[in-house]
């Protein structure tokens, strides 16, 4: 597969003026959700209780499904694309890392 092909669907049309638009909006938000779930991990790395650790996770979720949304909505409309993957680099790692799982306590 070529290296740099992206994929993406067709861009849906927003107005370019010095105006926010819907997908600057979007992409606003996507960016807030981002920031907020790494915070989220952060706290529930460091929380002291479960009762917290349990509201933090809560919060957590809601932030992660938010952001999902919001990216689903950006490739949706065009607005979002992501590089292929190409297929012999990606077996070139498998295969490195295979020979690893021995050294990983939870696959024994």
């Amino acid at each position: 597969m070529n290296q740099n092909q992206k994929v993406q669907n067709p861009e849906t049309n927003v107005p370019k003026n010095p105006q926010m638009n819907e997908r600057d909006f979007v992409n606003d938000m996507l960016a807030m959700e981002k920031y907020m779930t790494d915070a989220y991990c952060t706290a529930l790395n460091e929380a002291s209780c479960q009762h917290l650790y349990q509201d933090v996770m809560a919060l957590f979720t809601e932030s992660q499904d938010c952001q999902r949304h919001m990216y689903n909505l950006m490739f949706k409309n065009g607005w979002y694309g992501i590089e292929a993957a190409d297929q012999q680099k990606l077996q070139q790692s498998y295969q490195q890392f295979s020979g690893y799982s021995n050294q990983l306590p939870y696959m024994n």
